[in-house]
């Protein structure tokens, strides 16, 4: 490790992703940016397969990396991205996910962005799926981009507003003084909340948060996440979790969202129907579980993921 303060800590929160996690780290230690200039740091979530093992292996062939490994024993993806925090010594920290591909130059793009926009909060870049085990199915369509996080808003940098919604957890930066002056990360939000929940955080302090197109990353989409038991579970804890988030904000806010999820479902069922007008049912089926699933995660009491 170096002794100097790095430019950018990188925080990769892992559970059970043995099949991609050195590659993840492979990609990091290519970056264009000095090594000097920055930090990763794997937080291991309690996996329970050989993501540690590999992970330490790694770290112990290559140790002149500024890299290093801890273990979160609170589980839920909150607590993991919050110990990243904790963690860090730089005042910028960038959050990418255990199954993805940083581009050669996405930190330089980041540092390069925060040193031209000195009031910019945070920041989240491009990212592109990758389908790693299985093609593309059929069923995907625009509508379901978020739950590929498929983010790709054109080639130029822009603040995060209207339908740009913000930054996914995949490829998300925030100056390390906003994610503390915010309170850090919501451990209520287990799994699938917490980067809308940060983004609303931070944008109350500082609204400056932008897309930056350079900064790229390569999603893997593992052959799982295509299988429909979690496309049904992914979206019940969606739901499940805004109401999560939403409850915090009161009543009114609470009956607001459901009347917001009830308008969706009625859109989702037209969508269905254009769809199969023009022959691609399948398409406008699965837009329609995913708002139906989402609904009905909204009105659980709970919805367990692990």
């Amino acid at each position: 490790m170096v002794d100097s303060f790095p430019t950018i800590s990188v925080v990769i929160c892992t559970y059970n992703r043995q099949a991609y996690i050195v590659s993840c780290l492979q990609h990091l230690a290519k970056q264009s940016l000095p090594l000097q200039q920055y930090e990763v740091i794997v937080v291991d979530n309690c996996s329970t397969d050989e993501t540690a093992l590999l992970v330490k292996h790694f770290l112990h062939q290559n140790s002149s990396l500024p890299f290093r490994y801890v273990f979160e024993e609170n589980k839920g993806l909150s607590y993991a991205r919050g110990r990243g925090v904790a963690e860090s010594k730089s005042e910028i920290i960038l959050y990418i996910d255990d199954d993805a591909e940083a581009d050669e130059h996405l930190l330089k793009m980041f540092v390069d962005f925060f040193y031209q926009q000195p009031n910019a909060s945070g920041a989240g870049g491009r990212i592109i799926p990758k389908f790693t085990e299985r093609p593309e199915p059929k069923w995907i369509s625009r509508w379901l981009d978020g739950y590929l996080v498929r983010v790709d808003h054109g080639g130029s940098i822009r603040l995060f507003e209207g339908r740009m919604k913000y930054p996914a957890g995949c490829n998300m930066v925030y100056r390390k003084k906003y994610l503390l002056e915010a309170g850090g990360f919501n451990p209520e939000l287990t799994f699938r909340g917490d980067d809308k929940y940060i983004f609303h955080a931070v944008k109350a302090i500082n609204p400056n948060i932008y897309y930056v197109p350079e900064a790229l990353v390569n999603h893997n989409i593992p052959g799982k996440r295509l299988d429909f038991a979690y496309f049904k579970t992914l979206f019940l804890k969606t739901g499940n979790e805004e109401k999560k988030r939403v409850s915090a904000q009161g009543l009114f806010a609470l009956i607001k969202k459901f009347g917001e999820y009830i308008f969706k479902f009625a859109v989702a069922c037209a969508i269905w129907i254009g769809y199969a007008i023009n022959g691609k049912e399948i398409k406008g089926r699965y837009v329609f579980y995913s708002q139906w699933f989402t609904l009905k995660g909204f009105l659980m009491k709970n919805v367990f993921v692990r």
